[in-house]
């Protein structure tokens, strides 16, 4: 059976530090964050790298499509600044990097693959491969989610061993068979656009239902009253405060 805390980061601690950076880990951590959860693409050489857009522009001080930068170009540029000056200098990580500060905290792990246009499978394949030369085998394996199908049907076959998370926003009317063909182990839903019925539809398949993203304390609440397991949040000290540990 899977294992979630009711509060886990939403790419480290969104609202706090910037996002889907070693920084906004700690500070999730900081805290009180059991679980982060951060996005993972690749670069233009096919290094695994946290990033959630497909292209850099809003999030660090350069331009540019990442499918597109080498890894080194990408390590040239500020990821933290454009959030707060503190932050400034703070770095894209590497995937390999993020998984050994998520270990040295002891947090678990919600591994999103967000692969740029066109490599949704090669984006998982090589994630994975470079998640699990890094996982520890006795520890409790990461949730890989992703929106993307082919990515979830390659996590199937390449790492039928690790939870795969089903990421919704628009419910398509053939999600109960998409869940079932990827072997999700959880749903993870948008929560501004599920209800009591909608969450009930889910639970009904009999596997974990994640929200995303709840920033209002009342609103993760009534959520974690319908049955939602777990939500992903930008401000884990908020959440934590109404949900606790």
């Amino acid at each position: 059976m899977l294992s979630f805390p009711k509060t886990i980061g939403h790419r480290g601690a969104r609202a706090y530090a910037p996002e889907n950076t070693l920084a906004g880990i700690r500070v999730a951590a900081g805290q009180g964050a059991r679980w982060v959860e951060v996005d993972v693409k690749l670069s233009r050489d096919g290094v695994p790298v946290l990033m959630h857009d497909d292209d850099v522009d809003r999030t660090t001080d350069g331009r540019g499509a990442v499918a597109g930068l080498e890894f080194a170009d990408l390590r040239d540029l500020d990821a933290g600044v454009r959030f707060a000056p503190e932050f400034a200098g703070e770095r894209i990580p590497t995937l390999e990097e993020t998984l050994a500060l998520v270990l040295d905290l002891d947090l678990g792990i919600n591994l999103e693959i967000k692969p740029c246009p066109g490599r949704e499978v090669e984006t998982a394949r090589v994630a994975l491969d470079a998640a699990r030369a890094l996982w520890p085998a006795g520890r409790p394996a990461p949730l890989v989610s992703s929106f993307e199908v082919p990515s979830l049907e390659t996590a199937r076959d390449h790492m039928p061993d690790w939870p795969r998370g089903y990421l919704i926003d628009r419910r398509p009317r053939d999600w109960r068979a998409v869940a079932d063909r990827v072997e999700a182990s959880t749903i993870n839903v948008n929560a501004s656009r599920e209800n009591a019925r909608s969450i009930a539809e889910y639970l009904a398949t009999g596997r974990p239902v994640l929200a995303y993203t709840v920033n209002d304390p009342a609103r993760a609440k009534e959520l974690v009253g319908l049955g939602v397991a777990a939500v992903f949040t930008d401000r884990p000290r908020d959440i934590l405060a109404v949900l606790g540990g």
